[in-house]
């Protein structure tokens, strides 16, 4: 990927934050980090691109994939571009 696909929403010293780093990392994808409002109430950002104000959320453009919850990330981009993904 010349250009990164993948934009992740963060907060500075998140553990859930690096944990989708770490991932991202590991698969050797290039990302776009975009680091948010420490204050719930205006991230406003994220809530336009997510319909959350949780972090973190990513948005995959090649795939068209929005999503926030650590958890779910990592299963994401593991079963997308981890070994047998795409």
């Amino acid at each position: 990927m010349a250009d990164s696909d993948i934009t992740l929403y963060r907060l500075q010293a998140c553990p859930y934050c690096e944990r989708v780093v770490r991932t991202l990392d590991e698969l050797g994808l290039d990302y776009h980090s975009r680091f948010i409002e420490p204050m719930h109430s205006e991230r406003n950002v994220v809530k336009r691109v997510s319909g959350k104000r949780s972090v973190p959320a990513i948005v995959d453009e090649r795939t068209g994939v929005t999503m926030s919850e650590s958890a779910n990330i990592v299963e994401y981009l593991e079963a997308t571009y981890g070994e047998g993904g795409a």
